[in-house]
């Protein structure tokens, strides 16, 4: 199947001067300011970034901490996995947005254009970001409600016979849909396992369920309880040399590496902008050619164009906006001297992935200290800055509790990862899970591990 890759730039023009309260469109940000217009020093944050050992570029972090106004509260957020802070250009965006002028789509006065420029840029940021096409962006209400329509879309063409792959390392969202729209057809469910010990999935047995009957295969390109990576581009050859589809829930992934769809192989691939410091909403991935074959539900009136006859209803165009921001926000953080947003994409999400993993070991040398007081469930050979514990002996409710009064937050819960959570078969009704995030800082580590000491002495 043929995959574009596009690295278009957003238009540019005199509609765009409502993304920019304050500064007329077209003019630089002034000597003070990075590149969003906030005040940062003398230099921009990207010029005082330094070099690693592997040549790439590291971030400044005090820099890029200065754009979360969430973080002057003092709370020590490990709370990444259910969703980021956020960057005040981005809530500028949305805020600038929604006051307008913004009426429905159309090119005749500013307001309709505005809002035909939020749509547009929207999907040339997202295809950037997940290196697509810009005519293969969905936008939805979140990552779950994109997965059911889909599901729902896909499984007209199952029946009595055909096979469905799904795991036990996945969140639900990439579960449950599967399974209901099966059982509707009369097709079968299988289940990939996972090894508890190691939170890896077993390759192997997975190539056992795939064959001639399977229609797709589901995965996620990260857990967000485990933060395990699984081997995403050798399970989409698997499922391609049968002629099956692959859906990658790429919600916790997105948030922490680069995202190449062809790369990875994803027929489809599904994210939420809020994971990464954008707003509350979802975003599907997938090629323009293959979403032509997929045919929804929809209004009679309503176009039949892809992408958009997926999108139903007026689409929240302040929130894509809040998208298209958060976009240039992360292409920003360390953009390494790329020419295309995408190639600054790519900088800035391997500069946050080396600054995240640096700080995971530092978590995991502090829980080390701890003892068998600690024990830690995330041990797979690759995985993202998520770590799920349990507390022998002790609650980890409690435990969540006892960091909240030292604003401290890391969340307890299964986190509706409930199949892993299941295969876990843990001694508790709960899992206190760590996540890291692009603004995290050493300091912060020190005060959990402290806090966690101080929890498991009273």
């Amino acid at each position: 199947m043929t995959r574009t890759v596009s690295s278009s730039q957003p238009p540019t023009g005199p509609d765009r001067r409502v993304l920019e309260p304050g500064r007329d469109p077209g003019t630089a940000p002034p000597a003070h300011a990075d590149r969003f217009g906030l005040p940062i020093g003398p230099v921009r944050a990207a010029d005082r970034a330094g070099r690693r050992q592997d040549g790439g570029v590291t971030l400044d972090l005090p820099a890029l901490r200065k754009h979360f106004p969430s973080l002057d509260s003092g709370i020590a957020h490990f709370d990444g996995p259910g969703g980021s802070q956020t960057p005040r250009p981005v809530g500028d965006a949305i805020a600038s947005a929604l006051c307008g002028p913004l009426s429905n789509r159309g090119d005749g006065v500013l307001s309709e254009r505005n809002s035909t420029n939020f749509v547009t840029e929207f999907r040339a940021a997202c295809a950037d970001l997940l290196a697509a096409s810009p005519l293969g962006i969905v936008h939805g209400r979140s990552a779950t409600q994109l997965t059911f329509d889909f599901a729902r879309h896909l499984a007209k063409t199952w029946g009595a016979g055909d096979e469905i792959v799904v795991t036990r390392l996945d969140h639900d969202s990439n579960i449950r849909p599967w399974i209901l729209a099966a059982e509707r057809v009369g097709a079968t469910v299988r289940w990939a396992e996972f090894d508890p010990a190691t939170g890896e999935l077993d390759l192997a047995a997975l190539a056992e369920l795939i064959g001639p009957r399977t229609r797709l295969v589901a995965v996620t390109a990260a857990s967000n309880l485990l933060g395990t990576m699984p081997p995403v581009t050798a399970i989409a050859e698997l499922a391609h040399r049968h002629g099956a589809l692959l859906y990658v829930d790429g919600v916790h992934y997105a948030a922490h590496h680069p995202v190449d769809l062809a790369a990875l192989g994803a027929d489809f691939f599904v994210c939420s902008p809020y994971k990464f410091m954008g707003p509350h909403c979802g975003v599907l991935a997938a090629d323009p050619a293959l979403l032509e074959t997929v045919l929804p539900d929809k209004l009679l009136p309503s176009t039949d164009e892809v992408p958009e006859r997926f999108e139903l209803g007026t689409l929240p165009y302040e929130q894509l906006a809040g998208v298209s921001a958060a976009v240039d926000f992360i292409a920003g953080i360390a953009p390494g001297g790329g020419r295309t947003r995408r190639e600054r994409i790519v900088s800035s999400m391997d500069a946050v992935a080396a600054h995240e993993d640096g700080l995971r070991k530092l978590v995991e040398d502090g829980l080390a200290s701890l003892g068998d007081a600690v024990t830690v469930h995330s041990r797979a050979a690759r995985r993202t800055p998520t770590l799920y514990l349990t507390l022998p002996g002790r609650r980890t409710w409690d435990a969540y509790a006892h960091l909240a009064t030292l604003d401290v937050l890391a969340p307890a819960g299964s986190f509706y990862a409930i199949e892993a959570f299941r295969a876990l078969r843990l001694d508790d009704e709960h899992g206190l899970r760590v996540g890291l995030a692009p603004y995290s800082e050493a300091a912060e580590v020190h005060r959990l591990i402290d806090g966690l000491a101080g929890f498991l002495r009273s």
